[in-house]
């Protein structure tokens, strides 16, 4: 197996009771100890169980993480920041114990320069609501992972999703940060410009890690244009490989498509029942375009006859913006359509990311593995970047099952690596990847990691436990 899903092996710290009373007389009524409120901050969408943590501190301002921060550096106790809790591999789990500070109330827009295209945030605005505060202003965020998460999380995990394609990740998207060290300590990295050569930047080593380094109180971010048109399409395929080569030919044409999702003929049917759709079910792609009219409309024509090439049926548009939603919100909820094809059942959702040369194969290979296990699955991807995600339907009180998911996993992520590609194209590593993190980078990357979380986190209170063990 590739990592535990358990983790009876990471021991809580013991917290002192003067910790708690601390906390308690700082933060009064924004600290809960009740065990309803610590469980609902002691797990995340995937299916890693561990205990919750002991208090939850529901943070309003920078001030109040940084002194939640530094009472917890005094006494030595692990701190976790939680957002929408939306995340897959176990990133938010108390492994160690501590405290979870809640940042979902520190949720406003701080400043919008429309004239620049940039906008700065609290860590805990949603994803929609950022985008239905800016829209006004003919401007939006495009990095669209699916659920509707946190920016801080989106940040923290340096999540992507079906726009990565055309408008690149948050790598790409996050211009500067307002953190909270491991020390209480406020510092700002970056700054609104287009690029700088100042130094070591340290807005980078922070997007995707997780937590660990430190948190996030403001978010600045680069905006984008809403087009000024927009047109979706869908269509099917006798084969994947059809599918998969279509959208390969698409990206080396140099297409500027912003989404392109393939949905496999299982899961069409799965999204079918639970959205009440007839879509065909067979596999599919889901395309987006944006741009001018002319632009759009020459895009999409090339793409249907890039399709008719590889055997595409059933080529429809869905011009008005009801259409496309409906169309892209039954594709973002392929996961519940999984879960509820099996009552009672969890989701080990596993992503990888390869070179789009090697998608076809990497799928294919994988695919055969999970109709010979036997277990239900559930399949999407965001092919225009050779990114796409299992979803394996297992019955939590099963042993085996869980053990055959996880065996599953395991081939797909070391196929992935073999193939040049990456363990995780964008859930991150949280617990449930850490040993394919050791394969990909290797023993020295994993050093140097190690080495900075040191130098800036000493006592490890940051999240600890997740990303590598220490």
């Amino acid at each position: 197996m590739n990592a535990p899903t358990a983790t009876a092996h990471l021991q809580p710290r013991a917290i002192a009771p003067a910790f708690l009373e601390a906390l308690a007389e700082r933060f009064g009524k924004q600290c809960s100890t009740a065990q309803a409120v610590c469980e609902q901050h002691g797990r995340d969408e995937g299916s890693i169980q561990a205990p919750p943590p002991v208090a939850v501190v529901y943070a309003e301002s920078t001030q109040d993480v940084a002194d939640a921060v530094q009472l917890a550096d005094q006494y030595t106790v692990p701190v976790i920041a939680y957002g929408a809790g939306s995340s897959l591999e176990g990133h938010l789990l108390a492994v160690q114990g501590g405290i979870s500070i809640d940042v979902s109330r520190m949720n406003r827009v701080l400043r919008v320069n429309a004239e620049d295209m940039t906008v700065t945030v609290q860590p805990g605005i949603l994803r929609k609501q950022l985008n239905d505060a800016i829209k006004d202003q003919g401007l939006f965020f495009p990095i669209d992972p699916g659920a509707d998460a946190s920016i801080g999380g989106m940040t923290a995990t340096r999540a992507s999703g079906t726009n990565a394609v055309r408008y690149g990740t948050m790598r790409e998207n996050v211009l500067a940060l307002e953190v909270v060290t491991a020390s209480g300590e406020v510092i700002r990295t970056g700054n609104r410009a287009k690029k700088s050569a100042a130094g070591y930047d340290l807005t980078r080593l922070m997007v995707g890690s997780e937590g660990t380094l430190g948190i996030f109180t403001e978010i600045t971010l680069r905006l984008f244009p809403l087009p000024e048109a927009v047109s979706a399409a869908v269509c099917s395929f006798p084969t994947i490989a059809d599918a998969v080569h279509t959208v390969i030919q698409t990206i080396q044409m140099g297409v500027p498509i912003a989404r392109v999702e393939l949905v496999d003929a299982a899961t069409v049917a799965m999204v079918n029942k639970h959205s009440n759709l007839t879509l065909r079910e067979e596999p599919m792609l889901l395309m987006e375009f944006h741009g001018s009219p002319n632009g759009v409309k020459e895009q999409a024509e090339l793409v249907q006859d890039i399709a008719a090439e590889f055997n595409a049926q059933g080529f429809e548009w869905a011009d008005t913006p009801e259409e496309r939603t409906r169309l892209f919100t039954a594709r973002h909820n392929a996961y519940f359509a999984g879960i509820q094809s099996r009552p009672g059942c969890r989701s080990i959702t596993t992503d990888t990311c390869v070179p789009i040369s090697r998608l076809a194969d990497c799928l294919l290979e994988s695919i055969d593995e999970v109709n010979a296990s036997g277990l239900p699955y559930f399949l999407v991807g965001h092919v225009g970047d050779g990114n796409f995600h299992f979803g394996y339907l297992i019955d939590p009180d099963s042993a085996d099952e869980r053990a055959r998911a996880e065996d599953l996993n395991h081939r797909l992520v070391r196929r992935a690596i073999a193939m040049e590609g990456t363990c995780t194209g964008e859930h991150g590593i949280g617990i449930h990847k850490q040993d394919f993190l050791r394969e990909e980078c290797g023993d020295g990357a994993i050093a140097m990691m190690r080495a900075i979380k040191l130098a800036l986190d000493p006592k490890q209170i940051l999240n600890p436990g997740k990303i590598f063990a220490l």
